[in-house]
C-alpha cells in the first residue's frame, strides 16, 4: 500500500527525507556470487549529487554510500542489500517561512490532503533528494546485468532539450556527455545552455528538459504480456521520478504522425542466421517484449517549482498568500535527472531479465 517499492523479482524499497538524518534503500532479489564494485556505485552517485556546477543546486552533499548488508568478501550473498546515504548539509530554516503555505507546483497541497500533515523541509519525502537511493539501486542493477549479459550491455543517457532549446542530432556524440555539466551529446549546444541557465537563475526562475536513455545489449524476449509489458514497466519506472510529466518509447508521439509503412520497422536476414532491423521506431520493444534492438526512451521533466518569483497560493487555513521559495534549488532539475533515469532503466531491465529466467529456465537468451 505504501508505494515505496519498485520491481518484482529484483525489487528495491527506498526510505528517508530531504532533511532527515539519512536516506537509502533495501534491495532484494540480487543473485548471489556477483562481484560488487562499491567504487562504481559511488561514481554513479557522484554523477547525480548536487553542487557540481553553477547550474545545479549548491547544496553540498558527499552522497557517500554505506553498504550495511548483503555483501561478503566482495560478493553479493543473495540476501537483501541495504544502502545508506547520510544527509550532511540540510538548511531546514530556509523553509520556515512557508511551513504553513502551499508552494505552487509542489506536492505540498496533495501530501497535506492525503496525510493531514506534511514535512515542509525541502519537500520531505517528495524531494528529488530521494533519487539518490534510486541511483544506488540502479548502479547495483547495472553491475548484475553486465555480469549476466556480458560487457556489451550498457545503459546511457543524455539531455537532448532544455528550456525549449534542442540539440542538433547530426552532431550527436556520446563521448561529449562526460565532458560537460549537462550530459549533452552536442558540444555546440553547451554555450547556449550556459547562457540560458545563467539568465534563468538571475531571474529566479527555472526551465524544463527532455532526457533520452538507451540500453544496448538487451536480449530479445524480456517483457511479460499483457499488463507487465516491458515498455509499460519502463514508463512506470521513469514516470515515478520526481518532476517527470511524460514518457515515450522509440518514436513515441512522433509515430502518430507517420504512415504505417514508415513506422513499422522492416526486417531482413543478417547473414548469420539471425534478423536485422532496418529502423527502430519501436524503441526495441514489440508487443511489450524486447526485440534485441537498443531500448530507447525519452522523458519530459517539468521546470523546478521552487522559485524566487512571487506566486499566488493559499495557506493551510485557506487564506490567499504569496509564496517565494528561498534556499538552494536547481534552475533545471532535468540535468541531475539523467543518471536517475539511467538507474531506473537498469532496475527495470534486471527485474525483467530475472523474470525471464524464472519462467523460461535454462533456455538460452536470444541475442
Amino acid at each position: 500500500m505504501a508505494g515505496d517499492s519498485f520491481g518484482t523479482l529484483f525489487r528495491f524499497t527506498s526510505f528517508g527525507e530531504s532533511h532527515g538524518p539519512a536516506l537509502g534503500c533495501v534491495v532484494e532479489g540480487t543473485p548471489p556470487g556477483v562481484p560488487l564494485d562499491v567504487a562504481a556505485i559511488q561514481r554513479a552517485l557522484d554523477r547525480r549529487k548536487p553542487g557540481q556546477s553553477r547550474f545545479t543546486t549548491q547544496r553540498r552533499e558527499d552522497d557517500a554510500v554505506e553498504i550495511l548488508s548483503g555483501v561478503y568478501e566482495g560478493l553479493t550473498t543473495g540476501t537483501p542489500i541495504a544502502f545508506l546515504i547520510r544527509n550532511t548539509d540540510q538548511r531546514s530554516h530556509d523553509y520556515a517561512a512557508i511551513a504553513q503555505r502551499f508552494r505552487p507546483g509542489h506536492a505540498d497541497y496533495t501530501y497535506w490532503q492525503k496525510y493531514g500533515l506534511r514535512d515542509p523541509r525541502g519537500g520531505g519525502r517528495s524531494s528529488a533528494r530521494e533519487t539518490a537511493a534510486r541511483v544506488a539501486a540502479g548502479a547495483l542493477a547495472e553491475q548484475v546485468l553486465r555480469h549476466l549479459l556480458g560487457t556489451g550491455f550498457l545503459v546511457r543517457g543524455a539531455l537532448v532539450e532544455m528550456g525549449g532549446v534542442a540539440i542538433d542530432r547530426a552532431r550527436w556524440d556520446w563521448g561529449e556527455t562526460v565532458r560537460n555539466p549537462f550530459f549533452a551529446p552536442d558540444a555546440a549546444i553547451v554555450p547556449q545552455w550556459e547562457t540560458l541557465l545563467d539568465g534563468v537563475r538571475k531571474d529566479g526562475s527555472s526551465v524544463g528538459a527532455v532526457i533520452e536513455v538507451e540500453a544496448l545489449g538487451v536480449p530479445a524476449g524480456l517483457g511479460e504480456p499483457v499488463y507487465d509489458r516491458l515498455d509499460a514497466d519502463l514508463a512506470k519506472a521513469l514516470m515515478s521520478i520526481n518532476a517527470v510529466k511524460g514518457v515515450e518509447i522509440g518514436a513515441g508521439f512522433a509515430s502518430a504522425r507517420l504512415r504505417g509503412e514508415q513506422n513499422a520497422d522492416e526486417m531482413e536476414p543478417d547473414g548469420q542466421g539471425g534478423v536485422r532491423f532496418c529502423s527502430n521506431n519501436a524503441g526495441g520493444i514489440l508487443g511489450g517484449i524486447s526485440s534485441g534492438q537498443p531500448v530507447v526512451a525519452r522523458l519530459a521533466v517539468k521546470p523546478t517549482s521552487s522559485l524566487l518569483i512571487p506566486r499566488h497560493s493559499v495557506d493551510t487555513a485557506g487564506q490567499p498568500v504569496e509564496v517565494v521559495t528561498k534556499g538552494r534549488h536547481d534552475p533545471c532539475v532535468g540535468i541531475r535527472a539523467v543518471p536517475v533515469a539511467e538507474a531506473m532503466v537498469s532496475v527495470c531491465l534486471l527485474d525483467h531479465l530475472l523474470r525471464f529466467r524464472g519462467q523460461c529456465g535454462a533456455r538460452a537468451l536470444p541475442r
